[in-house]
């Protein structure tokens, strides 16, 4: 199996890394790649994208670059369009001209956030952002274009390389004896070491049952807050590191209203995984399993 892997240096790409090279031949390509590493994976540049595929001919390509850049997304949108819509798009059309399976990465910001039960993949769809509704723009183009697929949904991505929330709450823990965090936001925070290794499990079957392919929500297990997320975090970094100097005394509960940002963000990001479970055999650790985990090797 020839894999092509896009977005190499993201935090779920970096995972992807370790999770696919066992399954085959391996070309991981980031923005700044060029021929002599091995192809074009900038996904601005539509036509070296095709070429590349063309050329490699991959017998699977794992997208997982993106613009995700929430905010910044409104105020440079043909950009976020170019990258998550125009893109996969491009990547479709020459996946389907090899007979590659193309896996592809979206998010719970394809919806609009109302009501609190977990959104399931046939639900109605209403971005309330720029970055939303690219996202979704992108999953209709790959699927418009006919080619064997994988998109999984996700939604608060973390890893513990690179800048995450815990690390942002830890920090600010240790600075002010009083924190304010969101508290009418629920998701479950998802590690990008689970989605890789989801991801390498989902490639095998599908290459064997090609009738596994489409659209998947792909979560850790359980929901929370940001603000019990944050809870969490400074709890469990006290338990680990008894040394460590934390001031702060209270995570004080807001709602979203208090911290304005160009983009709206939905309220509810639950995602529903039981098609993922039941399609592939799969058990998903509880959110806290995985966040453990990283703060145990960052801190």
């Amino acid at each position: 199996m020839k894999i092509l892997l896009l977005g190499k240096n993201g935090q779920v790409g970096w995972e992807l890394q370790r999770s696919l090279a066992p399954l085959g031949e391996l070309i991981a390509l980031d923005r700044h790649s060029t021929p002599a590493d091995g192809g074009c994976g900038d996904l601005v540049d539509l036509d070296g994208l095709r070429e590349t595929v063309r050329r490699l001919h991959p017998t699977v390509i794992v997208n997982a670059a993106a613009h995700t850049a929430v905010d910044k997304a409104e105020s440079e949108p043909e950009l976020a369009r170019s990258i998550n819509t125009l893109a996969p798009g491009a990547l479709a059309e020459a996946a389907r001209e090899v007979g590659a399976l193309l896996v592809h990465y979206s998010t719970d910001y394809v919806f609009d956030g109302s009501g609190t039960a977990p959104w399931r993949e046939g639900a109605a769809t209403g971005p309330l952002s720029v970055y939303g509704r690219s996202k979704l723009e992108g999953e209709q183009a790959l699927i418009a274009s006919g080619v064997r697929h994988l998109i999984f949904r996700t939604s608060w991505v973390y890893a513990a390389r690179g800048g995450n929330f815990a690390r942002t709450m830890l920090r600010l823990a240790q600075e002010r004896e009083r924190l304010t965090v969101i508290d009418d936001q629920w998701g479950s925070p998802t590690g990008a070491e689970l989605i890789a290794d989801v991801t390498a499990h989902a490639i095998t079957q599908a290459q064997r049952e090609p009738a596994c392919g489409g659209t998947y929500h792909l979560a850790a297990a359980g929901e929370t807050t940001w603000n019990g997320y944050a809870r969490f975090v400074i709890d469990t970094a006290r338990a680990l590191r008894p040394d460590l100097p934390l001031k702060v005394q209270e995570v004080a509960q807001v709602p979203t209203t208090a911290f304005p940002t160009p983009a709206r963000r939905p309220l509810n990001s639950r995602l529903d995984t039981a098609r993922l479970r039941a399609t592939f055999g799969l058990a998903l650790p509880h959110w806290q399993t995985g966040v453990r985990r990283m703060l145990a090797e960052i801190l």
